[in-house]
């Protein structure tokens, strides 16, 4: 495997930034394989990160409003063929945790690993993001595997991402075995400071995951809510005028947890109604076609507005739902018409009010142990063939650089095949020894791990590789191929200094 060297005067880029896990005496010139960083630093701060994920407040918790992460802008150049790949050492194994019963069927369906899960994070730009990971084997049973870009932001020099969790299984909102809160992450140095493709990989120790459970709500002051340092939410009930009234200050003024919500209403008229006015409404062609000439003042004529043809592209095309008319031209244009018609009303506000109650939860964490023990792990695989059948895991969401959504990110999906026994370079991508395998998944799978020797029965593999790129072979504007650094002997080094590492609980 190539090694990036650092250049001429910059012996301590990056120094820092990163614990690079030098040991005693080491010759000052030699660079480590590994490269480490801290998450949450302590069980305090782990709390918090996990009580930032999983807040209620009377809305749609953090976990759900995240979007997937990935570093692409846009589909990637064809992948060149650059050649075999001669093993750094010799092939070796680490065993997966447990094993899941073998359930008797007669169907051909996969079964997915309890393992697989989202890792969610926030970037540098403040936005909640997620990626794809598996909890794998590790000394504590504490270690998850995921891409190095979904752990290690590019944009700030690496620097780890920050609120960093996994939660297998994770479903709309929903943490099934836990949330399991990132404690140190581990990578190759060659990764953490020059952004090396060829080592897109990461292994994160977590602390014993937390759940919610156990605990009553109790209705508090607002002062009590925000001293109280546990799990709380609010929640908005409606009130009366007169219950909004007593809720006011001694100047008359809105209080934090009394307030007003006015909207807007239109209610129908006729053109001889006083004050009434006239709006625009679209409808469908047949509405427009059967409603009465623009000319005359009454309800439901056409507006005096021509239609309105606009051209869209065909994931626009597709999505539509409304009134328009859809139509694909001569030339193969996608066109939507907007047809409308004129109704007279008369506006007005209606006026409703709110009272915010404030609840705290005592005893709302609990603790639910270690990563592997609830959900098992995969094994780890090095210097393997690159033609050993795998199967890949992970969350899909966005769509491909044509605007085609074909996956939604609720839901893990999986891909099988068989990489050639090639490396794979992208220039675009400073990846110069990759394993490609052909996968339609887009973004949102970044991460995934690739599991050689699957048993369907058991759902246990070995990891082989992640999903670190997306790529369009056949230059048609969708992903067609996903692509993995190859596991080699110093992916084992990384590995193996992860897997020493003990985490603990938050409580």
């Amino acid at each position: 495997m190539k090694r990036i060297l650092l250049p001429a005067g910059g012996a301590i880029l990056a120094t820092g930034l990163l614990a690079a896990g030098l040991a005693g005496a080491a010759n000052a010139n030699a660079v480590p394989d590994w490269a480490s960083d801290t998450m949450a630093k302590d069980a305090p701060s782990a709390l918090a990160v996990a009580d930032f994920w999983l807040k209620a407040n009377g809305h749609t918790n953090n976990l759900a409003k995240a979007t997937p992460y990935t570093w692409e802008t846009k589909a990637t150049s064809k992948l060149k063929v650059s050649g075999g790949y001669t093993p750094d050492t010799k092939a070796s194994t680490v065993a997966p945790i447990g094993e899941e019963k073998k359930v008797a069927t007669k169907t051909q369906n996969i079964n997915l690993p309890k393992t697989i899960g989202k890792v969610f994070f926030v970037d540098s730009a403040g936005a909640l993001k997620w990626c794809s990971g598996t909890s794998i084997q590790a000394k504590y049973k504490n270690l998850v595997s995921t891409a190095g870009h979904c752990v290690f932001d590019d944009s700030k020099n690496a620097s780890v991402m920050d609120k960093w969790v996994f939660v297998p299984g994770y479903y709309q909102g929903k943490t099934p075995w836990g949330i399991y809160v990132g404690k140190t992450a581990y990578t190759h140095y060659d990764y953490s400071v020059y952004n090396d493709r060829d080592r897109d990989y990461a292994f994160v120790t977590v602390y014993n995951g937390i759940q919610v459970g156990g605990g009553t709500p109790k209705q508090v002051s607002q002062a009590d809510f925000e001293k109280f340092a546990g799990a709380k939410f609010d929640k908005y009930v409606p009130i009366t005028k007169a219950e909004y009234d007593k809720c006011k200050d001694l100047n008359g003024k809105e209080t934090s947890d009394c307030w007003a919500k006015s909207t807007d209403l239109e209610d129908l008229a006729g053109p001889g109604t006083p004050g009434a006015v006239p709006v625009r409404k679209e409808v469908t062609k047949e509405q427009y076609d059967a409603a009465p000439p623009a000319s005359p003042d009454v309800n439901g004529r056409k507006s005096s507005l021509t239609p309105v043809t606009e051209f869209v592209t065909e994931s626009q095309y597709k999505a539509y739902t409304g009134p328009g008319y859809r139509k694909i031209d001569a030339a193969g244009n996608f066109t939507i018409t907007h047809y409308n018609v004129v109704y007279w009303v008369k506006k007005d506000t209606k006026v409703e009010y709110f009272k915010t109650q404030f609840y705290v939860v005592d005893g709302f964490i609990k603790d639910v142990g270690a990563l592997g023990v609830n959900v098992g792990g995969q094994g780890v695989a090095w210097n393997q063939k690159p033609g050993s059948k795998v199967f890949v895991f992970g969350y899909p969401a966005d769509a491909h650089p044509d605007g085609h959504k074909a996956y939604t990110g609720v839901t893990p999906k999986w891909c099988y095949g068989t990489p050639q026994g090639k490396t794979y370079a992208s220039a675009a991508y400073k990846a110069e020894e990759h394993i490609a395998l052909k996968c339609a998944m887009t973004p949102g799978a970044d991460g995934a791990p690739w599991l050689i020797k699957y048993s369907n029965a058991k759902r246990l593999g070995y990891v082989n590789g992640v999903t670190s790129i997306f790529h369009d072979q056949d230059g048609n504007s969708r992903y067609d191929y996903s692509s993995s650094p190859y596991f080699d002997g110093e992916t084992a080094t990384v590995y193996k200094q992860a897997d020493l590492a003990w985490s603990g609980s938050l409580k």
